[in-house]
């Protein structure tokens, strides 16, 4: 079985739900598929769930397309994508060595940043809950990114999302140094783009201005966002940390993705953890529990709005 074991956090306490024993191994953080486990107390077979305790003598009964991502009772994490059987004390010997002296921080981080946003109150939330675009500024613009006005980056590849404003909308990217020089145009159908802060036309500004509109549409446009590099002694301060964490976590997985996305966020970097969660649903988009994730990322940090079902 291939089982990639990343650290990350998640607070569970927000689900709702009542597995509360002390003794459990493992919680679950997302499942996909029909995908059960099969209790060793008293032989039933039960659907995986978030928020569902799995005991030392369960075992894992996955379907096939699944993936089921589990955190460990010390904050290490594993995902499971096979199919077949797996024995949980199994899934607990390959976590035995994992490192996670640094990862271990952020799954407290993200705990208390969860606990802040009080979303724990209703047991209905995340069912009831979507992030629906970008929050509605002071402006009359049409158009708003996922961005603060003004945010500092640390990656140079940086993916830049912004609300839907038509199916058939076509928008035009423009991206412009500090003296209104245009360095980049780019045309999409998405509501959604990557850029390369490496690109040789960006690669030597500190700041650059991201505009979005709507082609053939002069009432359709977006504020000004500047996204600004930061300094040297900015990088070699956070990459100190970063590279140990980078060696705890599998960095290319949804789960590894995850922990960074938490980091980044811990040191203010939200456009390099967008970044992350971007790519966790571009991997993932079939878990719907990353979405709700990513969803409440944007909400707590003012850049989304919430809307019932």
């Amino acid at each position: 079985m291939r089982a990639i074991v990343t650290v990350f956090f998640i607070a569970i306490c927000h689900f709702g739900l009542a597995q509360t024993s002390k003794n459990y191994v493992f919680r679950v953080l997302a499942n996909k598929g029909a995908n059960k486990v099969h209790k060793a107390d008293n032989g039933q077979e039960v659907f995986l769930r978030p928020g569902l305790t799995l005991m030392q003598n369960d075992e894992i009964i996955a379907s096939n397309g699944a993936y089921i991502g589990l955190m460990h009772r010390t904050g290490k994490t594993i995902e499971l994508r096979t199919a077949g059987v797996t024995k949980i004390v199994d899934l607990e010997t390959q976590l035995a060595n994992a490192k996670t002296s640094v990862a271990n921080k952020y799954a407290n981080y993200v705990l208390q940043k969860i606990n802040d946003d009080g979303v724990n109150t209703n047991s209905n939330y995340r069912a009831n809950m979507k992030a629906t675009g970008a929050v509605e500024r002071s402006s009359s613009t049409a158009i708003s990114a996922m961005l603060p006005n003004s945010v500092s980056v640390l990656n140079p590849a940086a993916v830049i999302r912004w609300n839907s404003v038509g199916e058939d909308a076509y928008y035009i990217v423009t991206v412009k140094n500090i003296f209104d020089e245009e360095l980049i145009t780019a045309e999409t159908t998405k509501p959604y783009i990557q850029i390369n802060l490496n690109d040789e036309n960006l690669a030597n500004e500190e700041l650059v201005i991201v505009n979005i509109k709507v082609k053939d549409n002069s009432d359709l446009f977006s504020p000004d966002y500047g996204i600004e590099r930061l300094s040297d002694e900015q990088i070699t301060e956070i990459n100190g940390t970063l590279s140990q964490l980078k060696t705890e976590v599998a960095s290319d997985t949804p789960l590894g993705k995850l922990v960074l996305a938490s980091y980044f966020e811990d040191n203010g970097l939200i456009l390099d953890a967008i970044t992350q969660y971007e790519g966790i649903l571009e991997q993932a988009p079939e878990v719907e529990d990353f979405k709700m994730l990513y969803g409440e990322f944007l909400i707590r940090n003012g850049l989304s709005q919430i809307e019932e079902k």
